[in-house]
């Protein structure tokens, strides 16, 4: 991809670079938490996928987009202005997290700004979203708003995923639907999953634009989101976004990714896109390595402190709660 680097913002791709490095650093430790048993339930890391994930929610403007991150997007939720003391008080229980300690670490999310917990049944967040924005459209407030969502290879065989662009497609409403094709949908590979030669050919068949982009090049994610993104917002109608990688973990951290085809890790999917993007940062002058060195350090303090933070706090008291706070109070303060 022909990328012209003297028109790119440079702060914003800072922005999104910064949120990858934020994500990585904060997920491994999450891994290491997980594989010292501090953490119930399971872990499932975007290493690998973290250039697509913030390029998309960095594209989209706090207070006025909304945005259903899944649960490889934890760059995007970053980029979206998510605190890191929120994951890190989700994934260890305290009663002081967005979700009260009361559902599993991945499903955590701010409604009121924005940013819709994640949804486990795939597909089912492009629904949701719309939703949201015909609400918008309804209370005349929609001049401007995009919504954005990111989901797997294996979601595009849900039937969610059909009837929630379709109906994005018919309405013609400003969505940005990224498909994170990383292969594999758990342990089942591109070739029995569908039959078309690209997932982005799809959007031909529901009547939207779709862009193609290499998931591990930072900057061509940068560029492709950001068109999404602008086409979305000026009334071109929904965008479908296929971004190809590989995922570089197992499906989760109790998956040790066996099955992956050895000849995809050592393709270009494989590429890690924070090595890809740190090398860009330097070599088009965005960043030197000193100042990436310092960011990695600044990150690594403000992680361990949300985490002693979160490990200090409180888990949530089934006698003393009265189970109504989320319907009634907790949706309009976080």
């Amino acid at each position: 991809m022909d990328i012209n680097i003297e028109a790119l913002d440079r702060d914003h791709v800072r922005d999104v670079f910064r949120a990858m490095l934020t994500s990585r650093i904060l997920e491994n430790k999450l891994g290491s938490l997980y594989k010292a048993g501090k953490i119930v339930g399971g872990v499932y890391l975007g290493k690998g996928q973290e250039a697509v994930s913030a390029s998309l929610a960095a594209g989209l403007v706090q207070g006025q987009d909304v945005y259903a991150p899944l649960i490889r997007d934890q760059a995007g939720r970053v980029a979206f202005g998510e605190d890191v003391l929120d994951c890190t008080r989700t994934y260890l229980g305290s009663v002081e997290g967005p979700m009260r300690g009361r559902d599993g670490n991945i499903h955590r999310g701010r409604p009121a700004d924005g940013m819709l917990a994640m949804i486990s049944h795939l597909g089912s967040a492009i629904s949701a979203i719309c939703g949201m924005l015909v609400a918008k459209r309804l209370r005349g407030a929609m001049d401007g708003v995009v919504g954005a969502t990111c989901v797997g290879d294996g979601c595009t065989s849900t039937g969610a995923f059909h009837e929630g662009l379709n109906t994005a497609a018919v309405e013609g409403l400003p969505l940005v639907l990224t498909v994170a094709n990383n292969q594999y949908a758990y342990s089942t590979p591109n070739d029995r999953q569908f039959a078309c030669e690209d997932l982005v050919d799809k959007a031909v068949g529901y009547g939207v634009r779709g862009h193609r982009v290499d998931g591990t090049d930072m900057l061509a994610c940068i560029v492709t989101m950001q068109d999404a993104v602008s086409r979305a917002r000026a009334g071109e109608g929904p965008q479908l976004v296929v971004a190809s990688m590989l995922r570089l973990t197992g499906h989760g951290e109790h998956d040790d990714g066996s099955y992956v085809d050895d000849g995809l890790r050592s393709s270009e999917l494989g590429r890690d896109s924070i090595d890809v993007g740190r090398g860009q940062m330097i070599e088009h002058g965005f960043a030197d390595e000193a100042e990436i060195a310092a960011w990695e350090v600044d990150i690594a303090e403000s992680v361990q402190a949300a985490v002693a933070q979160a490990q200090k706090e409180s888990g949530p008291d089934p006698y003393a709660d009265d189970w109504t706070a989320y319907a009634n109070g907790a949706l309009q303060n976080g």
